[in-house]
């Protein structure tokens, strides 16, 4: 019998390796820009075109390569930053394995110009599916220049696989945006499709957050600053008013890595503890700084991952930390009213002798049943007085209430779902229930959610036939989203549109909304709020329940413009509320599955009362 195990070809074993580090190309240009980083670039630019399907593009200034070490560069397990074992436990460089080029190489079309800043000429190098096809000098600028071409094209199954334009943006946007947050003192530049999307000059890291997400995150950040014997932390927080329903906006590096870590993510929601609702997620970029033998980086091949020696304590720290920056900087309240500064500007000084005690004066003889007219012409003010006593005048008028025509209560057919009724008659409980009486018991319904199954099903309907009716603004709203949200707003644009938005792109990350739907006419939020809530509430339900574009979009705004509970609605507002709710096809259970309607019957209230 013959031996049945054999090397793979090099071509092949590049190609498997590639599927584990370039998964998408948003993979690429994170190993890209950390490799510039690890030259000692001050200055990166990034050219994508169509989502980097087409074209990845990077132009830095960093120390460039030699023809020996450009050709060195793409092979497997060939790198400059670990020589030794000894070496993984003290990494300081973004990328170490060695495999990143060789796998994008494998995998795609590449062309890359080096040289370096003491050599007067550079090399070229073109790659075909990791086949060397040219290599001759060039005259080029000090740095390197790397192009990557036709991403995929010998492995058609996993280019298929890649997902919409918009979508494999957002997820490179993603990895820029961490990249530039870990190095603000480094230039960076994004171009996609000729459109500059992000020009970021040198600063600090405040100065950087606010290039990245726009100019009002200017208020919304705090200082986070801790040095300790185990690790050294900084960064910024976020006030908790500026919270947000969903994930995107929390990064962690541990030396300028960018990291995912739920333990250390939940140290930081404790910090936030009775000052967020369950539901939301404050901002944060938070530094760590700790000895590299203290920590292993060489967990997955993403490099995304840590583990740590001491993770009880650095969760400690970090905790602690964050509660600091609250309280010193008087977002969260305090039991010491001198030094509430939200109570100082309020009070003004005043000498003893001009406080006067407030006084009360009332009319002992005033009888709330009385008639309008005696109620009105008998009040009068009279001196503070505590012995007085009420009079006993017009007792008996407490008992003219049961000479009322009695209201005939609202019957029902047998069936308790089916709101037919000679006179509708319902009662609002606590501004947040309807009750009504049904030929069993009684019958409650919320409102917030009965309004929002009414919105959801007729959202659905306006997106497949494409004809929602917008109103006009008078004033149209502009809003500047960051460079994530305007990618993603782009591409729902065709289907906001047709749930009634009037909206258009106008400029970089800026929109003008001029119309919004019919529907929600009567809202009490304003246009750049609603929109804003949409693309909020459609990023959540993607993430939560994995749900279409439609839906999601037809659940995001249907939970944002419903009435809210504590909203007191009349009695014809309330027959037309049940009257939609009992015309929807799925009337009992609201879009994220939890009942509308609950019944208590007679027999239930029976056993209340023990009888």
């Amino acid at each position: 019998m013959t031996d049945i195990i054999h090397l793979l070809p090099d071509a092949v074993a590049n190609q498997i390796a590639a599927g584990e580090v370039v998964q998408r190309p948003a993979s690429a240009v994170k190993e890209l820009l950390e490799n510039s980083i690890d030259a000692g670039a001050d200055k990166i630019q990034l050219v994508i075109k169509d989502a980097g399907k087409a074209l990845i593009q990077i132009i830095d200034n960093g120390c460039g390569m030699s023809v020996t070490d450009a050709r060195m560069c793409f092979e497997r397990h060939a790198t400059s930053k670990v020589k030794k074992a000894e070496d993984l436990f003290a990494i300081r460089t973004m990328g170490f394995r060695g495999e990143a080029m060789a796998s994008i190489a494998a995998i795609s079309q590449v062309e890359m110009k080096t040289r370096r800043h003491e050599d007067e000429i550079g090399t070229c190098i073109t790659i075909e599916g990791a086949q060397v096809t040219s290599q001759e000098p060039v005259a080029t600028s000090p740095g390197t220049q790397i192009s990557i071409k036709n991403l995929f094209f010998n492995t058609p199954a996993r280019r298929n696989f890649l997902k919409s334009n918009p979508v494999e943006m957002r997820h490179i946007l993603d990895e820029f945006q961490r990249v530039a947050l870990a190095h603000p003192a480094v230039f960076f530049s994004l171009h996609h499709d000729g459109t500059e999307i992000f020009n970021l000059p040198k600063g600090n890291l405040k100065q950087r957050i606010v290039h990245l997400f726009g100019n009002n995150y200017n208020e919304r950040l705090v200082p986070v600053e801790e040095d300790t014997t185990i690790i050294n932390l900084k960064g910024y927080i976020g006030k908790p008013a500026f919270a947000k329903k969903t994930r995107g906006e929390q990064f962690f590096f541990v030396n300028n890595r960018f990291i995912k870590d739920p333990y250390l993510n939940h140290a930081v929601s404790s910090a936030f503890e009775d000052l967020l609702p369950d539901d939301s997620y404050p901002l944060y970029v938070l530094f760590i700084e700790i000895d590299p033998s203290k920590i292993d980086v060489n967990v997955h091949p993403t490099k995304t991952e840590i583990k740590y020696l001491d993770e009880k304590s650095i969760y400690a720290i970090l905790k602690s930390a964050v509660k600091r920056s609250i309280g010193r900087y008087n977002i969260s309240p305090t039991l010491d009213f001198d030094q509430e500064t939200g109570f100082s500007n309020m009070i003004s000084p005043k000498a003893v002798e001009d406080i006067v005690p407030p006084s009360i004066s009332f009319n002992p003889d005033f009888n709330p049943f009385a008639t309008e007219k005696s109620s009105v012409s008998g009040y009068s003010s009279s001196p503070r007085n505590y012995d007085a006593k009420p009079s006993a005048k017009n007792w008996g008028s407490l008992y003219e209430i049961t000479d009322q025509p009695v209201v005939e209560q609202a019957s029902f057919y047998a069936d308790d779902t089916v709101l037919e009724t000679k006179q509708k008659q319902y009662m609002q409980l606590h501004n947040r229930y309807i009750v009504s009486q049904i030929k069993s018991g009684l019958m409650v319904i919320d409102q917030q959610m009965a309004h929002e199954r009414i919105l959801y099903e007729r959202f659905l309907i306006h997106l497949d036939d494409r004809k929602g009716a917008s109103q006009q603004s008078l004033f149209p709203q502009t809003i500047t989203l960051n460079a994530n949200d305007f990618e993603l707003a782009k591409s729902l644009l065709d289907d906001i549109k047709s749930l009634g938005f009037d909206v258009r792109e106008f400029g970089k990350n800026t929109l003008v909304v001029e119309g919004i739907p019919v529907d929600l006419g009567s809202s009490n939020i304003n246009e750049t709020q609603l929109f804003e809530q949409l693309i909020e509430g459609f990023k959540n339900t993607q993430q939560e329940l994995k749900l279409t574009k439609r839906d999601s979009l037809a659940r995001s705004l249907a939970k944002n413009s419903a009435i809210k509970a504590g909203t007191s609605l009349g009695q014809e507002e309330m027959n037309t509320l049940i009257d939609e709710l009992f015309a929807c096809k799925t009337p009992n259970f609201s879009t994220s599955g939890k009942p509308i309607i609950q019944t208590i019957t007679l027999n239930e209230l029976d056993k209340k009362f023990e009888k």
